[in-house]
């Protein structure tokens, strides 16, 4: 009888088959520090431009008087300017990612900083509603990078070695949202906070275009060093000649062309982008809400803390991210599991919307005292044990791809619907936060109750993730 052959390798076989010998018995391959170390650069100019507005974009809205002097509409408008990043993007990232899988992902990564820089320079001279509106829109058009960089991620490492090299994108991810919110709320209204350096009118003119310069400029710093440094990691194309047997004519094709689109849907890449938008939604809606709800005043449901008292809490919660992730995520990954570690970052969402609403019925009972502080301490604490299901998730996706030559499609499939997810959830969360406020929807605490059937909702989702990450030994193990 022939013998059947098992090791049939076609469109829908996951990128990273494991070896014979286990994980543990390999030894792991040195990282290619200085790629990587780019890379995380790169990285880290998102959240540092993205959410340095998050301590200010509040009292920003209150002062263009958008709102009309009424304080319970700014969660409405807050929401809209923060999601429109992410809707704009959503448009353009799977393009700007399948461009790179046939061009090279340093020439898409460079188009991106650019974009970046000078839509956050646009953002800081913006005097009207919709200056703001069309500098967060350029922002999220040019800006396909997120999804081109964990593809570098996955061309830089190797099974041996992926985890150490995933566990710092929410690391370096903590840094920005550290360096981000403290630039945010430190530089905001100079000519206020430093009265004998920033004299000029200009400054009084365009309050919040300093933290926006910051930002810009560590993004151009990043553009230099990214052009003179970075070696390109998609191999050129090659052409094999074939044989046509009907014909006898020579055919020209691609040995590692990217596969069209409709065959990268696959389950691995349904199944694992899935738990990444979920994970996303619940995680922009929580990132939205709480700057706001610690910016209203008491009266209305929030803590009435300053921008600057914002900044310096989001940035510790963000320099905490970081620091656990570094000593902890991979060690924790090889003791429990991808599937594991994800799943309990996931159950942290009910508890830290329960604490919203508990933070300000003692806010408003006992006034923002040791009690309000030691609770918002503690919610900061449950956000960084929730952050490390983005190394988890990150590795599922990368090992989702079909080949190497779709990585970059199927990293961009995942960051535009989760850039979908990202765009509806700033504006829902805050959008629902002034209705619940607005028309007293259980005490004015609706909102955290619909955030909290969502967040158990996400766990049901992530039970059809396999054990560990996409391989064959996994497969056997859903």
């Amino acid at each position: 009888m022939a013998s059947v052959n098992t090791n049939v390798v076609d469109e829908e076989t996951p990128l990273l088959s494991s070896p014979v010998e286990s994980h543990k018995e390999r030894q792991a391959s040195p990282l290619p520090k200085l790629q990587i170390a780019i890379i995380l650069l790169l990285q880290l100019c998102e959240p540092v431009t993205s959410q340095s507005i998050y301590p200010y974009i509040n009292q920003l809205v209150s002062e263009l008087d958008i709102t009309g002097g009424d304080e319970r509409k700014v969660g409405y408008y807050a929401g809209l300017i923060e999601s429109l990043f992410f809707a704009t993007e959503a448009l353009t990232v799977l393009q700007w990612s399948r461009l790179s899988d046939f061009i090279g992902r340093k020439p898409v990564m460079l188009v991106g900083l650019i974009g970046s820089s000078l839509s956050m320079l646009c953002f800081g001279l913006s005097k009207s509603f919709w200056g703001l509106v069309i500098s967060r829109c350029l922002c999220g058009l040019l800006n396909g990078n997120i999804g081109v960089m964990k593809s570098v991620m996955g061309e830089l490492t190797d099974s041996s070695n992926r985890a150490e090299g995933f566990a710092m994108i929410p690391v370096v991810w903590a840094v920005g949202a550290t360096l981000g919110p403290l630039l945010g709320g430190s530089l905001s209204n100079p000519h206020k906070r430093f009265p004998t350096v920033f004299t000029s009118q200009f400054w009084q003119d365009y309050p919040y275009f300093l933290p926006c310069l910051a930002s810009s400029s560590f993004v151009f710093v990043t553009i230099a060093i990214t052009a003179v440094f970075f070696k390109e990691t998609v191999p050129k194309r090659k052409r094999v000649t074939s044989v046509c047997s009907e014909t006898t004519l020579n055919k020209s094709v691609d040995a590692d062309a990217p596969l069209p689109l409709r065959k990268i849907l696959v389950w691995p890449v349904i199944i694992s982008v899935a738990n990444y938008v979920t994970l996303a939604f619940l995680e922009i809606m929580l990132c939205a809400l709480l700057p706001l709800f610690l910016a209203m005043p008491v009266e209305i449901g929030g803590l009435g803390f300053s921008p600057p008292t914002i900044g310096y809490l989001w940035g510790g919660y963000g320099a905490a991210t970081g620091i656990f992730n570094v000593l902890f995520f991979a060690k924790l990954l090889h003791r429990f599991g991808a599937k594991r570690v994800f799943f309990f970052g996931m159950t942290i969402f009910a508890p830290v919307f329960v604490l919203m609403p508990i933070m300000s019925f003692c806010a408003r009972a006992w006034g923002v005292g040791q009690l309000v502080w030691s609770l918002v301490l503690f919610e900061l604490f449950l956000m960084v044990m929730m952050d490390m299901s983005y190394g988890s998730i990150f590795m599922y996706v990368t090992s989702s791809a079909p080949n190497k030559r779709s990585l970059g499609a199927t990293n961009g499939l995942s960051q535009m619907t989760v850039s979908v997810a990202r765009a509806i959830g700033p504006a829902m969360s805050t959008s629902l936060f002034s209705y619940s406020v607005q028309h007293n929807v259980l005490g004015g605490y609706g909102v955290y109750f619909l955030m909290i059937i969502l967040s158990l909702l996400a766990l049901i989702v992530a039970t059809f993730l396999p054990r560990n990450v996409w391989d064959h030994e996994d497969e056997t193990q859903k």
